[in-house]
């Protein structure tokens, strides 16, 4: 099989994803920060986001059966699972796969880059929607028809890379009263944005948004599978 590309993500005819990798380590953000979780990692991404920090999962990767994904994942011996990328959503199965995770007991969450549509993900999953800023170079590619169809169980993520994205995130929370939809994070693009700096913004401005650094980096820097 050929390699993802931007545009497209290869589809197998068979009830199987491709796959980067599967591991255990502990969420880094959002509401399950901190909780022992096993990460599965689709691969493939129609985005280019400038900031990016896996940038290796965009090509290659195995074919995997959903049966022994899944079958993997309960072998871990942990309550929480979040699929992430990539972007999972560009392989047509991944919401075969959200559902199965979900039928066998799992807390299971969805990291999606909000590009794509999120309608058919199984409700009992946390879908965790970014919105990507004009720093991000692909705020063209929102799927702003996603955010109705969000519920409290979701939550939405701003990757901030300067005080110009901060501002405008700031104003599509408030004119779209993103607060009272579900948990909205503000997260500082490492290198670009300091958390301290972020921080004192927020306050500033009582905004109605949680902070948060990814636990995981802080731990082990940009170090795969960790």
């Amino acid at each position: 099989m050929n390699a993802a590309v931007p545009s497209e993500i290869v589809q197998s005819p068979l009830p199987r994803l491709k796959i980067t990798e599967i591991f255990l380590s502990l969420q880094g953000e959002a509401d399950t920060a901190g909780w022992p979780t096993v990460f599965v990692r689709l691969t493939g991404c129609p985005l280019r986001c400038q900031y990016c920090d896996t940038a290796y999962a965009f090509h290659g990767g195995e074919w995997w059966d959903i049966d022994d994904i899944v079958s993997h994942v309960l072998a871990q011996g942990v309550r929480h699972v979040c699929v992430t990328g990539g972007e999972p959503l560009a392989q047509k199965r991944c919401l075969v796969l959200l559902r199965r995770l979900c039928d066998a007991g799992l807390d299971v969450s969805l990291e999606t880059s909000g590009a794509l549509d999120v309608a058919e993900v199984d409700p009992r999953v946390s879908r965790v929607v970014d919105i990507k800023t004009p720093g991000s170079a692909e705020e063209h590619r929102n799927r702003w028809e996603n955010l109705p169809l969000l519920t409290a169980r979701d939550q939405i993520k701003f990757v901030l890379c300067s005080r110009a994205d901060y501002e405008w995130a700031r104003e599509i929370v408030r004119a779209r009263g993103l607060d009272r939809v579900c948990t909205v994070w503000f997260s500082p693009s490492k290198s670009e944005v300091s958390p301290r700096e972020l921080a004192d913004w927020i306050v500033a401005d009582r905004l109605p948004v949680r902070f948060q650094m990814q636990l995981h980096k802080l731990l082990w820097n940009d170090e795969p599978g960790r």
